[in-house]
């Protein structure tokens, strides 16, 4: 399960090969974000993660980053067992995100947040994860801008039963910071922890993973709120 209820979890995203897959992993990333967006600067195409990316499976939660992606794609990521989660960051609908879930698929839904009238969306979708991510027209994620974290503690006291995860220009520097001020179930980074774009620096992912964890761990900033308990 991720976010797990007990503890921020930690995602990075946008690995493109197995053996910093691999290291990502052991440095105690909770889940990796695979991107099998064609237009991403960050795309792994499934033909080359089926070689390697199954096998992970034990170590890690996989989730695949998707953009209004068709059936097929769908079907060929799930079919050929490269991800346990759909990250849907395009304009998909709450109907849509229902169907997959009645399927029995997970869904984490990406929003983006420019002001408070965005999150009424929130509400909208049926699943129990989303990720609030920066505002960035004509783009969806990966550009590394942040957005007032402010709404993000709005969101959770708007919808305590929902899990939200924190993302958009996260970097080791203000990740702590960012835990503290909004107790996210989780945070997600791909830029900020980049050499160039798919290429992890391991030792910024070692800093961002210790950063996240030490605001955690700060007196009075629980990982997320406490679910209820029909949804634990």
């Amino acid at each position: 399960m991720f976010p797990e209820p007990a503890r921020l979890g930690v995602k990075i995203c946008g690995l493109t090969s197995e053996s910093q897959a691999r290291a990502v992993i052991a440095l105690g990333a909770d889940a990796l974000g695979i991107n099998f967006w064609p237009r991403s600067k960050r795309h792994l195409p499934p033909e080359q993660a089926a070689p390697w990316l199954p096998a992970l499976h034990p170590r890690t939660t996989l989730v695949a980053v998707l953009v209004n992606a068709g059936p097929e794609l769908v079907a060929q990521i799930l079919g050929e067992n490269l991800a346990r989660i759909l990250q849907l960051h395009g304009d998909e609908t709450p109907s849509q995100v229902a169907a997959l879930m009645e399927r029995g698929i997970p869904v984490i839904k990406a929003l983006q947040v420019r002001d408070r009238a965005c999150l009424d969306a929130i509400g909208r979708y049926p699943c129990q994860t989303l990720l609030l991510d920066a505002f960035n027209p004509g783009h969806y994620g990966g550009g590394g801008a942040t957005f007032p974290w402010e709404l993000a503690v709005i969101a959770r006291d708007m919808f305590p039963e929902k899990r939200l995860i924190l993302s958009g220009g996260l970097t080791p520097q203000n990740v702590r910071q960012a835990v503290v001020e909004t107790r996210p179930a989780a945070v997600d980074v791909a830029s900020g922890v980049e050499s160039s774009p798919g290429v992890k620096d391991l030792a910024r992912v070692a800093e961002f993973i210790a950063q996240a964890r030490a605001g955690a761990a700060s007196p009075g900033s629980p990982a997320s709120p406490p679910l209820p308990s029909s949804l634990r």
